[in-house]
C-alpha cells in the first residue's frame, strides 16, 4: 500500500491507500480545482463524497471506489489503459531540456523538508535551486548543510546573498552548474522542482550517484516507472501542490537506470 495525504495547516490529513503500480491520486477539497497542476495534465476520474474530487494520471481509469466516512479513507481500484502514442525524438531533433524558474511557496518548502525527515546531520542538494529558499530553510530550521545547483548565474548570486542575509552562509553554498554533470554523491536528501522529462533524464544519474537510503523529494512531477513511496498534496497560497518521495534502494532495478 502507498499513502497519499492532503496537507493543510487548518485541516486534518487524509490517508488513502492504493496498490496499483504508477497510479497517482490527487485529492482536492474543491471539485472545481481541476487545474491543480499547471504543468501536468490530470484527468478527472470521478467525485467521491462531500465535494472531494478524485483525479488520476492519464493512463489509468477508475474501476471502483469506496469511501469509509468514519476513517476518512478512500480505497481505489484502477486498471491500465493504453497510452497515447507519442513521436520519439532523435538526438538531432531534441531541444535542450530546461525548467523555468518558478518559486516554490514557503509552505510547500516546509512540507518537502518534513517529508524528507531532515535532521542536523543531513546534506541536502536542491537541483535547480533558484533563489535558494529550500537549502536556506533546511539550514535555518534543521541545522542541515546544503548545496544548491543552479545554471542561472543571476539566481546563484541572488541565492548567495539570501543565504548571507539569513545568516546561514557557513552552512550552504550555491554552484553554477549543469544538473546533468554535477556531482552530488554526498547528498542524504535531494529536492527537485523541474519538469517530467528532466526528472526522467536525472533518474539514472540519481540512482547511480546516490547512496542507498538517500531521500528524494520532487515537487509536482514523478519519476516515471519508479513508483513513489509517499505522495502528499499541500495547499499553497493559490493552489494545491503535489509532492513525491522516494528512497534510493540497496539494489536498483536495472529498468530504472535508463530514462
Amino acid at each position: 500500500m502507498r499513502r497519499i495525504t492532503l496537507t493543510k495547516q487548518t485541516e486534518k490529513s487524509f490517508n488513502q491507500g492504493f496498490d496499483v503500480k504508477k497510479l497517482q491520486i490527487l485529492v482536492s477539497n474543491f471539485a472545481s480545482e481541476e487545474k491543480v497542476m499547471e504543468k501536468q495534465t490530470l484527468k478527472k476520474a470521478g467525485t467521491i463524497a462531500a465535494g472531494i474530487a478524485l483525479f488520476a494520471i492519464p493512463g489509468y481509469q477508475l474501476v471502483s471506489f469506496a469511501a469509509a466516512h468514519t476513517e476518512k479513507s478512500i480505497f481505489v481500484q484502477a486498471q491500465a489503459t493504453l497510452p497515447e502514442p507519442s513521436p520519439s525524438a532523435t538526438p538531432e531533433s531534441e531541444e535542450p531540456l530546461e525548467a523555468p524558474y518558478v518559486p516554490t511557496p514557503q509552505v510547500v518548502v516546509d512540507q518537502m523538508l518534513a517529508m524528507a525527515e531532515m535532521g542536523p546531520n543531513d546534506v541536502i542538494y536542491d537541483l535547480g535551486s533558484g533563489d535558494g529558499r529550500v537549502v536556506i530553510t533546511a539550514a535555518q530550521k534543521f541545522g542541515a548543510r546544503g548545496i544548491g545547483i543552479e545554471i542561472d548565474p543571476e539566481l546563484v548570486a541572488q541565492a548567495t546573498a539570501n543565504a548571507q542575509a539569513a545568516g546561514v552562509s557557513d552552512r550552504v553554498q550555491f554552484r553554477e552548474e549543469d544538473l546533468f554533470t554535477a556531482d552530488f554523491r554526498d547528498a542524504t536528501v535531494v529536492t527537485l522542482y523541474l519538469l517530467p522529462d528532466v526528472n526522467l533524464r536525472l533518474r539514472p544519474i540519481l540512482l547511480t550517484q546516490l547512496k542507498p537510503g538517500t531521500r528524494i523529494i520532487s515537487h509536482s512531477f514523478n519519476m516515471g516507472d519508479w513508483e513513489p513511496e509517499e505522495v502528499e498534496v499541500v495547499r499553497g497560497p493559490s493552489k494545491l501542490h503535489i509532492l513525491y518521495k522516494w528512497t534510493v534502494p540497496e539494489v536498483v532495478p536495472p529498468e530504472l537506470l535508463t530514462p
